[in-house]
């Protein structure tokens, strides 16, 4: 009996490999068990070799599993591009149709078993990977029928004949693994809770908390790995009255956010890095005229178009210091899907509470990564408009606009939308006194400037910070940011085991960054090791800016696009020369 277990499929994109892993998974969600998706895929629309690999438990995972139980393999690339994760006596299915071969130094069993040929005597070939899901639930001692609500609800719509005969390939592909494996070894899980959970991506999250937090505009450009939020809130915002505008460009994006802020309709735009790029001066933009703005930025690998579908970190210092000038900004950054709604939620009351931009932060793995969800409360969610004014305002006196810029004691000044009476004011992207006409006296100016700049002075969002504290002086505390939260909690029990104390610190108000919470726990540790996906550093560097401790700081870095596994960072750590300390 396992209380965990990794299963892969594998193959060319466009065969179905991500449908295969979705049925595959939801049906398991169903029974209760915890699991962690992440897709690797090629950047092209059709060929090149694509994986979905599915980590199930019976407690909650965040991560991808380091080795491999089951690998579904439907050409001999998945086989030789993935062998070496494949622990020993773990299981290989392959189609037989391409003769799969074993490479020599694989520690796994491979089973050849005819998907093609029984999906096509069944009416189409395109079922083979419901004859796969037969043979892994064979292997997994789960009977066929477990997936048929599932089957049920993804081919209903096509009628009961074929929901039968995606049935039968199921029972046929479960019938060929028993008659191959005969008494061989399976992977029986533990019995799952039962309980019902939601199974989403972060980005599916991010939409629906957008939602729940009021938005009604989505104005955006299609680029991975942020589509799936434009995809998601083109089904769901017109049910509220709301609308998705597909623009241009990202240029045009911003700027339609930030027409629609002004008007006061909670808007947003959602991009990945080279799209963020495009939009720096918009942002001054919203930071100069005080607008209210929420952008959603899904790091990829970079620069340039880079690798955009692989994973990193590396826009960090982007989104604190692109844009030109300076103006007031918040960078968000969640580390968990619940974290990615809630969080997508108030990103719009402090976007008009503040009156500035709002970055939400996310990477690949957290965006496009797909796990088990507890339910999601939006009697959580509240909104809050902070200073717009809706009603009608007292008459102004002679020919004097309202003060939309009024050099207040918290930075922060009235609002209101276009057609308040009496509420006419000038709005431009220069330098502007109280009423919003341009100006550039010298006083105005440094009224204007500190005044906005003053607006985030004890901003701090709840949980800016996420601490693990087991104990009183730790010989590793370990910093991280977005998806590196469930890598890290997973190599902290395997490091204690072995007699090195560890603390974890996560960091999630990315800007302004909150020095005064993070620095007591860099006071107490012996070593400070950041957890990161780029090449430069760019958490540690942004710690050693506003907190010092240089000395104390060591790096974990990854870049090349996969994901860390935990074996991998507690191997860095202990044979790696990371922990000065004694084992």
């Amino acid at each position: 009996m396992y209380n965990q277990l990794s299963w892969k499929v594998g193959g060319q994109q466009g065969e179905g490999i991500e449908s295969t892993g979705e049925i595959f998974a939801i049906a398991l969600n169903r029974l209760g068990y915890y699991l962690y998706g992440y897709r690797h895929f090629s950047s092209r629309i059709k060929g090149g070799h694509t994986n979905n690999k599915i980590r199930v438990a019976t407690h909650e995972v965040r991560t991808v599993a380091d080795d491999l139980d089951i690998l579904v393999a439907f050409d001999q690339e998945t086989i030789d591009v993935n062998f070496h994760e494949l622990r020993q006596g773990a299981i290989i299915i392959a189609d037989a149709k391409f003769n799969p071969t074993n490479p020599d130094q694989t520690r796994a069993a491979l089973y050849p078993i005819p998907f093609t040929e029984i999906a096509s005597g069944l009416g189409t070939s395109l079922m083979k990977n419901m004859v796969a899901i037969g043979a892994s639930s064979a292997i997994l001692g789960i009977a066929p029928e477990r997936f048929q609500a599932v089957v049920e609800q993804i081919f209903g719509r096509k009628g009961p004949e074929m929901v039968e005969k995606n049935l039968s390939a199921i029972r046929e592909g479960a019938a060929a693994f028993e008659a191959m494996a005969g008494t061989a070894e399976r992977f029986i899980l533990d019995p799952a809770d039962g309980q019902q959970r939601m199974f989403m991506i972060g980005n599916d999250a991010i939409a629906l908390g957008a939602v729940a937090g009021g938005a009604r505009l989505m104005a955006a450009y299609p680029i991975t790995p942020s589509s799936e939020i434009m995809e998601y809130l083109i089904k769901k915002l017109p049910q509220f009255g709301g609308t998705v505008v597909q623009t241009e460009d990202e240029l045009a994006a911003v700027t339609m956010a930030i027409g629609a802020n002004y008007a006061g309709v909670r808007s947003l735009t959602a991009s990945a890095g080279p799209g963020l790029s495009l939009m720096a001066e918009a942002i001054g933009l919203s930071g100069m005229t005080e607008t209210p703005l929420v952008i959603i930025d899904t790091q990829r690998g970079g620069p340039s178009t880079g690798l955009p579908t692989k994973q990193e970190q590396s826009d960090l210092m982007a989104m604190i210091y692109s844009t030109h000038g300076e103006i007031p900004k918040v960078v968000l950054a969640p580390s968990t899907v619940e974290e990615a709604f809630y969080d997508a939620a108030e990103a719009f009351n402090i976007a008009e509470e503040y009156q500035c931009p709002v970055i939400l932060l996310t990477d690949l793995m957290l965006s496009l990564g797909k796990q088990s969800v507890e339910p999601l409360d939006v009697n959580r969610v509240e909104i809050r408009r902070g200073k717009l004014m809706l009603d009608e305002l007292p008459e102004l006196e002679g020919k004097s606009y309202f003060k939309r810029y009024e050099v207040t004691e918290d930075g922060i000044s009235p609002r209101v939308v276009p057609g308040t009476k009496h509420g006419i004011h000038h709005v431009t992207g220069v330098e502007h006194n109280e009423e919003g006409r341009p100006s550039e006296a010298t006083k105005n100016r440094v009224d204007q400037m500190t005044k906005r700049l003053r607006k985030l002075g004890q901003f701090r969002m709840k949980d800016a910070v996420l601490v693990t504290e087991q104990h009183a002086t730790p010989d590793i505390l370990f910093v991280g940011f977005n998806s590196t939260r469930g890598t890290i909690e997973e190599v902290m029990p395997r490091l204690e085991e072995q007699g090195i104390h560890v603390d974890h610190l996560h960091i999630r108000q990315m800007h302004p960054f909150p020095s005064e919470l993070v620095r007591p726990h860099l006071e107490r540790a012996k070593q400070v090791v950041v957890v990161e996906y780029n090449a430069t550093g760019q958490l540690a560097k942004l710690i050693q800016m506003n907190c010092g401790f240089a000395e104390k700081i060591e790096h974990i870095l990854k870049f090349n696009g996969d994901p860390f596994y935990p074996a991998e960072v507690v191997e860095q750590v202990v044979a790696g020369g990371i922990f000065h300390g004694n084992l």
